[in-house]
């Protein structure tokens, strides 16, 4: 059949756009290969942020301003000259303009410190006016920050961190305040749910990512082997497979990882010094970690827990925390993200 030159231009421009399409559809299921980066208590330049690209190939950092609330307090502080310059917010948008000159997306996580590092999902008043004293306070906090994202064209926000009972009890309180970030920022939202409180968000479906701190307990083994993490992982894996379906939303974890140290599966949130170190723990909960969720179309990604911006002197082979810097399990990280 003879092809006129009408019709073979028409087939170019519909086999273009569909290769366009497949390139759009590529980059919309790009991991979200993210750290959580430790706000510095001194200015830092491009060649501090730069390093989690190089070493591990990281696309995205989370950046974490701070705010304080002292005991039996319904108001936040933040900017206090105190702070480190990471925290406030002359630190925090240098980094974000520092990091997205150097390529990274950018999640914008402002996080609340309670004295002597109190879980703040368990923040609680017994009388309304101490609740409306302290929702005005974490507003204009919030607030201050969303229209900071705006302007630097964040691609990420969170609203909050592991505030289970903040949110249980005043849900009217977290719809409004979504109502009004969305009125001065335009991208994407989240909120980061701890692992056993994610069930009960109930405005999932007016952000745009479920948001999981993703520390589940797996196995009790000293030095749990990939497959003993992965079997561990089984039962969440399928619940929020069904769960992400059910909101019709993607999940973004938004803090995981493991400690270099004995029983790190067992439970991974434990944030204290104790500990022997086991280097091959952290590496296999993190492969087992990856091999689990990576692939998976409903996860987005997520952030690692957490990167230092002086790395020569964190980290190594004595240390028994998070960070996997100076560690076999930046190897490891490095060959999943770099997938």
């Amino acid at each position: 059949m003879k092809i006129t030159k009408g019709i073979a231009l028409f087939i170019f421009i519909v086999t273009l756009f569909q290769c366009s399409n497949t390139s759009i559809e590529k980059e919309k299921i790009k991991k979200i290969n993210g750290v959580s980066f430790v706000a510095p208590p001194k200015e830092i330049g491009k060649k501090e942020i730069q390093l989690p690209k190089k070493i591990i190939m990281a696309n995205y950092i989370s950046i974490m301003p701070y705010s304080f609330i002292p005991e039996n307090s319904t108001n936040l502080s933040y900017d206090s000259e105190w702070q480190w310059w990471g925290e406030k917010t002359k630190g925090t948008i240098k980094t974000i303009q520092v990091a997205k000159e150097i390529g990274y997306g950018v999640m914008l996580k402002p996080h609340v410190w309670k004295r002597h590092g109190e879980f703040t999902g368990e923040h609680n008043y017994k009388e309304e006016k101490q609740w409306v004293e302290f929702e005005e306070s974490f507003s204009s906090y919030i607030l201050h920050y969303a229209k900071i994202a705006d302007s630097l064209d964040v691609p990420i926000f969170c609203i909050g961190t592991e505030w289970e009972t903040f949110v249980l009890s005043r849900p009217s309180f977290w719809r409004g305040l979504i109502k009004a970030i969305r009125k001065i920022y335009s991208g994407k939202l989240t909120y980061a749910a701890n692992w056993d409180e994610y069930e009960k968000v109930p405005f999932w479906k007016e952000l745009d990512y479920i948001g999981i701190d993703g520390y589940f307990p797996l196995v009790n083994a000293k030095t749990p082997s990939i497959e003993q993490i992965k079997k561990g992982i089984s039962p969440f894996k399928k619940h929020l497979s069904r769960f992400s379906d059910s909101i019709q939303r993607k999940i973004l974890f938004t803090e995981f990882g493991f400690r270099s140290r004995n029983n790190t599966a067992f439970k991974p949130w434990e944030s204290d010094k104790t500990g022997e170190v086991n280097a091959i723990g952290q590496v296999n909960g993190y492969e087992g970690f990856f091999q689990s969720f990576w692939k998976e179309d409903y996860i987005a990604g997520g952030f690692l827990w957490k990167w230092f911006s002086n790395h020569q002197e964190v980290g190594g082979e004595k240390h028994n925390g998070f960070t996997p810097q100076n560690k076999p399990a930046e190897k490891v990280i490095f060959r999943n993200y770099q997938q």
